[in-house]
């Protein structure tokens, strides 16, 4: 039930979440193209992520789906809670990730050890929550994962 209630806050808040408080411009680019990419590279990893979980990709929220395939986060709804965290950690601050954390918090206190876990991997890698993914779709996803350390 609490599952329910936390997507369907999500997918109530995701609209105007891409409308007025995402400023960035969508990637425009298909999702069967990114297995045009090589297939150890960021956009592959990408299109293997969206295919296996039967997702679309979510126009100006495409860093999102990256994220998961750089940390290696499933899509449970406690996973994407702790993702939140990571980011978190990482130095990110939205309002945004801030209402995430606080429902999730609420919502799931017993997975408590697991999203301070989280917190804590983001705040152990280097800052990259802020990069510009969409031009670096060419490069090795474990390049990137070295060097910043997720």
């Amino acid at each position: 039930m609490r599952d329910y209630l936390i997507e369907k806050l999500y997918e109530s808040t995701k609209k105007p979440y891409q409308k007025y408080f995402k400023k960035n411009e969508p990637w425009n680019i298909d999702k069967n193209k990114l297995f045009d990419f090589p297939k150890d590279s960021l956009g592959y990893g990408l299109g293997n992520f969206l295919y296996q979980n039967q997702f679309d990709i979510q126009e100006k929220l495409e860093d999102h789906d990256i994220i998961h395939v750089l940390t290696n986060t499933g899509i449970s709804v406690y996973e994407e809670i702790g993702m939140q965290y990571y980011l978190l950690g990482n130095g990110k601050r939205s309002l945004y990730l801030f209402m995430v954390i606080l429902s999730g918090t609420i919502f799931y206190p017993k997975q408590i050890k697991y999203f301070l876990h989280q917190y804590k991997r983001g705040r152990e890698a280097l800052p990259f929550y802020y990069l510009d993914f969409s031009k670096m779709l060419f490069m090795p996803v474990q390049t990137i994962q070295q060097t910043f350390k997720i």
